[in-house]
């Protein structure tokens, strides 16, 4: 089973595009224009994969801008011959590679803009029968809204890299998926074959996120899951991972950071949540341990999970409780707010920047406290206490 290039089937999804921007009108309206700054479609065509489009060049109009949102601040701002105040996230200088991008609405997207914001350069693995769509997205503008960072400017991805994380290596690929129509003009797009391509354009990076999951059984129960549905859970949801690592190693610098997505199923009961997909979200939390520690002890570079909340991505939806699992969480976490996908991409930004560099093997919660409650206080049997409610 291919694996979903579009972040996780782990009842995460996004309420919203990153760093969501609230347009203020006001009399005498300035027009800014805003170039994408990248290396051109041509120049970062490579062997490994030639992409058919074209730079996308793109002349982006708004309004002055407010934020209303606590967001990662693009460093460019402190650019203006004055000094960053506090403890900047700065990435400058830093290359990010995100397997798990299909979309502009999903915990991957959202990574990438706080990653991009903080100043990394930005390169994407997307799941191969989605690249085509995905590219022509970008090119034609449909993302421009949903790129603009902090500072104005849009976030920049410098190429994207057809992806299925399924196949270790070219020897691993079926004859069913060689000749299916899906992954036809696609190439190099194995997780050994993308490592190889990456060194070979880039040399190497610094940041690698894994966002990826499919359970093609997950609306069934574990009872009724078969061994096919099970397996193929833990191949795309975990191994994955392992064999991202593995590849991608060698050419990550000293100091680096690695990055998962998990989901609370991993540890608590959530029904509906089937397919061996709890399972696979176990093993990546306990394989996060285990490889924090070779990681670091061989490669010095520094493996997290993020235990993301609930959130409306395309991938959750597929689910189909999703609606319910966030009412859930507004009535009964101890923050009574949604979850912005902004949340989880800026906690990402901070445990891949030196201000995180004692944190490895950890699973970082970022799902309003949801965690750490024992009952839903929504339940009929406290409905005589006096529970604390948000104004």
């Amino acid at each position: 089973m291919a694996a979903t290039a579009a972040s996780s089937l782990q009842i995460t999804a996004s309420k919203s595009s990153l760093f969501s921007v609230q347009k203020v009108f006001r009399a005498g309206v300035a027009n800014v224009s805003v170039k994408s700054r990248g290396a051109s479609w041509e120049k970062l065509s490579s062997s490994c994969y030639v992409s058919a489009g074209q730079h996308f060049t793109r002349n982006f109009t708004s309004s002055a801008a407010r934020f209303n949102k606590v967001v990662t601040r693009a460093m460019s701002e402190a650019g203006e011959n004055k000094p960053a105040s506090g403890l900047p996230i700065d990435l400058k200088g830093k290359r990010a590679f995100i397997a798990g991008v299909a979309d502009d609405n999903g915990y991957g997207w959202a990574i990438a803009k706080s990653l991009a914001a903080a100043g990394a350069e930005i390169l994407v693995g997307t799941w191969v029968p989605a690249l085509n769509i995905f590219e022509t997205s970008l090119r034609r503008g449909k993302f421009d809204e949903s790129r603009v960072l902090p500072d104005g400017s849009l976030m920049e991805i410098t190429k994207v890299y057809a992806l299925d994380a399924v196949f270790d290596q070219p020897e691993d690929v079926p004859e069913d998926i060689k000749t299916n129509k899906r992954y036809a003009g696609s190439s190099n797009w194995t997780v050994k074959e993308v490592a190889e391509c990456v060194k070979q354009d880039f040399g190497s990076i610094d940041i690698l996120v894994h966002s990826l999951a499919n359970g093609p059984e997950v609306t069934k129960p574990l009872l009724e899951t078969s061994r096919k549905g099970y397996l193929a859970a833990i191949s795309a949801s975990s191994y994955s991972y392992v064999s991202l690592l593995q590849r991608f190693l060698p050419i990550m610098n000293p100091g680096g950071s690695s990055i998962s997505l998990t989901y609370i199923a991993s540890e608590r009961i959530i029904p509906g949540y089937g397919g061996g997909m709890s399972s696979a979200k176990a093993g990546l939390e306990s394989d996060t341990r285990v490889l924090a520690f070779e990681a670091g002890r061989k490669h010095k570079v520094r493996v997290n999970t993020i235990s993301a909340g609930p959130l409306r991505s395309r991938a959750a939806k597929a689910i189909g409780f999703i609606d319910m699992m966030i009412e859930y969480s507004l009535t009964n976490a101890p923050l009574q707010k949604e979850l912005t996908s902004e949340e989880v991409g800026n906690t990402a930004a901070f445990l891949a920047s030196p201000l995180a560099s004692a944190i490895t093997g950890a699973v970082i919660y970022v799902d309003n406290g949801l965690n750490a409650m024992g009952v839903a206080v929504d339940s009929p049997a406290f409905e005589n206490l006096d529970i604390p409610k948000a104004a």
